[in-house]
């Protein structure tokens, strides 16, 4: 097809350096494990109960057989051992397990695959399969990165997202609560969609990004509120690079995040499938329903910050 010149001006073209350039870049972080699926050809799994429902699907739609493994207060998968062809999917929960960690793990169990979904800045350990997800982190409707020496002939078309950036587009204008149930439903259409290449749309405006910028603002905000509320943390942190959210452990978080709602600061129940998987008297049941995850993104500044320590040391006193 032939080049239009002229008419109207589109979004401009931005030419910033983009992270994870180098990975192979898909239309989400489900169809990131979906292609490593296909492409290593993995019949057997292991996941942790303290997961979302997403990627047990993406799983069973490409029949794999999955078994699950529990994690310790340290997040860290517990002991195990792995069938001959089995695999291991390890979460790296906000950005807590280091390389250093994740390579004793690659070392120990070999076919490991890590998801970064929560730790965008945090590189892959060399020669290990690593999925990231870029509506975490920023406001795009769709995107993944995949890191993995598997490059198999799998057809792919080229996603196209334009439809689909109205809800980001209402809440920089407006509210969100507005256009929540539009962000919901894209958090859903991607249940039904084939792998695809990365959209145009979403990978300009990743290249747009100042993300040493980024990278400080979440590393700032989660250092302020774990030097504030870090002595009522159940969690014995570390200060990730480009933090994902601060996770307060505390007890009655459920009854506190509710609190916080009708202060207008939205904290999520991130893996609300828990409820469903685990018993009550399970960690990950209540890492659930009392982890309160704290927004520390580049959208906010100290003073947002204090207000959220404010708020919560009310709630605790």
């Amino acid at each position: 097809m032939e080049k239009e010149i002229g008419g109207y001006l589109e979004l401009d073209t931005y030419d910033l350096p983009l992270l994870h350039h180098q990975a192979l870049a898909l239309n989400c972080g489900r169809n990131c494990l979906a292609y490593l699926i296909k492409a290593k050809e993995i019949r057997k799994i292991v996941l942790p109960f303290f997961l979302c429902d997403c990627v047990e699907e993406t799983c069973r739609k490409e029949n794999v057989d999955v078994e699950y493994y529990h994690i310790g207060m340290d997040l860290k998968p517990s002991e195990m051992t792995l069938e001959e062809d089995q695999w291991l999917f390890v979460v790296n929960y906000y950005g807590q397990l280091d390389n250093a960690y994740l390579k004793l793990l690659k070392d120990k169990y070999k076919r490991v695959i890590v998801d970064n979904t929560e730790a965008y800045f945090q590189m892959p350990v060399p020669e290990t399969d690593t999925l990231y997800t870029c509506r975490k982190f920023f406001g795009v409707a769709d995107g993944g990165f995949l890191y993995t020496d598997a490059r198999p002939d799998i057809p792919l078309e080229q996603d196209v997202s334009f439809e689909r950036v109205r809800y980001l587009l209402g809440r920089y204008e407006r509210t969100a609560s507005e256009f929540y149930a539009e962000s919901a439903e894209n958090n859903d259409f991607f249940a039904g969609e084939p792998i695809k290449k990365m959209s145009k749309l979403t990978r300009n405006l990743l290249h747009g990004i100042n993300y040493e910028k980024v990278r400080q603002k979440r590393v700032e905000n989660f250092a302020f509120l774990h030097d504030a509320l870090g002595s009522q943390n159940k969690l014995a942190l570390t200060i990730p690079d480009g933090a994902f959210m601060y996770p307060l452990y505390i007890e009655n978080g459920a009854e506190i995040r509710t609190y916080l709602q009708g202060k207008k600061i939205y904290i999520p129940t991130l893996w609300p499938d828990v409820f469903d998987h685990c018993a009550d008297k399970d960690l990950e049941y209540d890492l659930a329903r009392n982890i309160l995850p704290l927004p520390v993104d580049q959208r906010y500044g100290m003073e947002d910050m204090r207000r959220i320590v404010r708020e919560v040391k009310q709630c605790i006193g």
